[in-house]
């Protein structure tokens, strides 16, 4: 197995005004492809080769002769479900099963997504929030570089990037306002339904 780039399920202007065409050709076409590039250079003679992605991330994590590999891999995963978790005029408040979920475990929506944003703002550093499956239950997490919950155990349903590659052009240092226009307009919930239902 070797990584590969997958192109977006979106054209690069698709989720504009929210994140712009510039964004997505640098965040995708530069530094996704930066993981690509480095992760198939670091994966051979790394005694994982024919594993799946989500596989090559939980055997290399937490060991430091497969560091780069790790980072790599991680954030390779990490963003062929980012681009999945985006969609032209997504976002706002789910409905039916996931809704109630969410109402269920969080108290309400606002609940919810004032835990999110708080997660992504208190990352320090580059990082990751997250909607997560642990349990049985819903729950926001956060980690940090390309850590993400695979290797905790959790299920991942929704992450926000919160490297500054992945907002500044659109939003300079406003991550605040970035987390809040990612879960307003452009979260992709039939995606997170459907993790949500293999988790």
């Amino acid at each position: 197995m070797s990584f590969t780039l997958p192109d977006l399920p979106y054209a690069h202007d698709a989720l504009a005004p929210h994140m712009s065409q510039e964004t997505l050709e640098f965040h995708h076409d530069k530094h996704h492809n930066a993981y690509v590039v480095n992760g198939n250079k670091l994966f051979e003679g790394s005694g994982l080769e024919g594993q799946p992605l989500e596989e090559v991330v939980r055997q290399s994590y937490g060991k430091p002769a497969l560091a780069g590999l790790f980072n790599n891999a991680a954030q390779h995963w990490n963003h062929i479900a980012f681009w999945q978790m985006m969609a032209p005029n997504g976002g706002g408040e789910p409905s039916g099963d996931l809704g109630q979920k969410i109402s269920s475990d969080f108290g309400s929506y606002g609940n919810f997504r004032e835990a999110f944003i708080q997660a992504g703002m208190t990352q320090f550093g580059s990082g990751w929030c997250w909607l997560v499956l642990a349990g049985g239950k819903l729950a926001v997490t956060k980690t940090p570089n390309g850590e993400n919950p695979l290797v905790h155990g959790q299920t991942p349903l929704l992450g926000c990037d919160v490297w500054e590659h992945s907002y500044y052009i659109d939003f300079r240092n406003r991550r605040p306002d970035y987390l809040a226009s990612f879960l307003d307009h452009l979260v992709n919930w039939e995606d997170v339904v459907q993790r949500l239902a293999q988790g």
